[in-house]
C-alpha cells in the first residue's frame, strides 16, 4: 500500500489509533522554522491519519540551525522544518541529515529540492513588491528587483533586512548576480529605503502611505486581505517576471536529522507534508503559501503558482553566512 493511501486509511481509522496512545509513549520531536501557527494546523492531522503524536519547538530558521550545528549527534530533533532554505542548506553541509526515500521527495518538483535528497522543499512563497495604490503608479514600478538600488527610488522603499524571509532574497541575489552585485545593490537600498522589523510592518506602512513601496512576500498581502483588509486595502501586489532575481521562489525545507531514534516515523511526517493530504490541508490552511506538489492548488484570488516567472537556483547554494556577512557590512545587521 502506498504512503497516501496508508495515510487515508489512518484517516478512517484514527479514533482507534488515538485511543491506543498513551501519554508515555515516545513523540516525534520537531524543530520548526515555519510559522507556529501553520505546524499548530498540520501536526494534529498528520497525528489523526497516523496516530504519531509530536512536539513542536519552534524558533527562527538560522537560531534553530545554529542550535543543530551545537548538538551534533546528540540533538533531540527528529524532524527540522524551516521557512526558508539557506537555514536548511546549512544543516546538509554540515552532514546532520539522513537521505530521504525516494518516494517522500518524489511528489515535488526537482527544481525545489537539492539532488543529495537529503531534504525536500513542501511549500514556497514568491517575492513581490507592494505599493501605495495612491502614491504609486503601476507604469512606476521598476522592471527588475535590482533597479531598487538607483537613486530614483531615494526614499521611497521599505523593507526587513533582520528577517528570514529578506535574508533569503539576498541569497539567491548572490547565487544568481553574485557577491560583489548583491553588495551594490544592498548599498544602494541602504541609501534609499526606511528598515522595519517585520514584512508586517513593512505591509502596514505601504498601507498606510508612510513608505511607497515595499519588500515583501506574496502571502502577507492576501492574508491581510482574507482577513479584514484593513493593511492591504489601499495597497496592491506587483510581481516581477522574465526569472528576475524580483521573481524569487523561496522553499521551505523539511528533512530528517541523520541523529534520529525515530526515523521511520520523522519519514512519514515528512512523506505527510509532501503528499496529497498534507499539500491539500497546506492549501486550505490559514497560510496561503504555495504548495509545491501540482495536486494542490491555492483557491483564487492568490495569483495562480504556475502563472509565476521564477529564476533557477539551486536551493542547496543559497548561503546563510554570506548573506550575514554581506548584511553585517552594510550595516544592516
Amino acid at each position: 500500500m502506498s504512503r497516501t493511501a496508508l495515510i487515508v486509511a489512518g484517516l478512517l481509522a484514527a479514533p482507534f489509533l488515538l485511543a491506543g496512545c498513551g501519554d508515555d509513549e515516545p513523540k516525534l520531536v520537531i524543530y520548526n522554522g515555519q510559522h507556529e501557527q501553520l505546524l499548530d494546523e498540520l501536526a494534529p492531522q498528520f497525528t489523526a491519519a497516523t496516530g504519531i503524536k509530536v512536539e513542536i519547538r519552534s524558533g527562527d530558521d538560522l537560531g534553530l540551525s545554529n542550535q543543530l550545528v551545537q548538538e551534533g549527534g546528540r540533538s533531540p530533533a527528529d524532524v527540522f522544518l524551516t521557512e526558508n532554505s539557506p537555514a536548511m542548506a546549512q544543516i546538509e553541509q554540515a552532514g546532520l541529515l539522513q537521505k530521504l526515500p525516494h518516494d517522500v521527495v518524489a511528489p515535488i518538483p526537482a527544481q525545489y529540492r537539492p539532488a543529495s535528497g537529503d531534504w525536500t522543499g513542501f511549500v514556497a512563497r514568491s517575492t513581490v513588491l507592494v505599493y501605495n495604490k495612491d502614491e504609486v503608479k503601476p507604469s512606476q514600478l521598476p522592471s527588475s528587483l535590482m533597479d531598487l538600488a538607483d537613486p530614483k527610488y531615494q526614499g521611497k522603499i521599505s523593507f526587513s533586512p533582520t528577517g528570514a524571509d529578506f535574508q533569503a532574497i539576498v541569497a539567491a541575489m548572490i547565487d544568481l548576480e553574485g557577491e560583489a552585485a548583491t553588495k551594490a545593490w544592498l548599498e544602494g537600498l541602504e541609501a534609499n529605503g526606511t528598515t522595519y522589523d517585520g514584512n508586517n510592518v513593512v505591509l502596514e506602512e505601504v498601507n498606510s502611505g508612510q513608505s511607497e513601496i515595499g519588500i515583501i512576500y506574496h502571502y502577507y498581502w492576501y492574508r491581510d486581505q482574507a482577513e479584514s483588509g484593513d493593511n492591504s486595502n489601499d495597497s496592491a501586489l506587483y510581481f516581477f517576471g522574465d526569472r528576475d532575481p524580483g521573481a524569487f521562489v523561496s522553499v521551505s525545507g523539511a528533512g530528517v536529522l541523520a541523529s534520529s531514534d525515530m526515523k521511520t516515523d520523522a519519514e512519514e511526517f515528512v512523506s505527510f507534508l509532501t503528499h496529497e493530504g498534507g499539500q491539500k490541508a497546506l492549501a486550505a490552511s490559514y497560510a496561503l503559501e504555495y504548495p509545491l506538489n501540482p495536486v494542490a492548488h491555492l483557491a483564487p484570488p492568490v495569483k495562480p503558482f504556475d502563472e509565476l516567472q521564477p529564476p533557477k537556483v539551486n536551493v542547496s547554494d543559497l548561503d546563510a553566512k554570506k548573506v550575514v556577512d554581506l548584511l553585517t557590512q552594510v550595516g544592516f545587521l
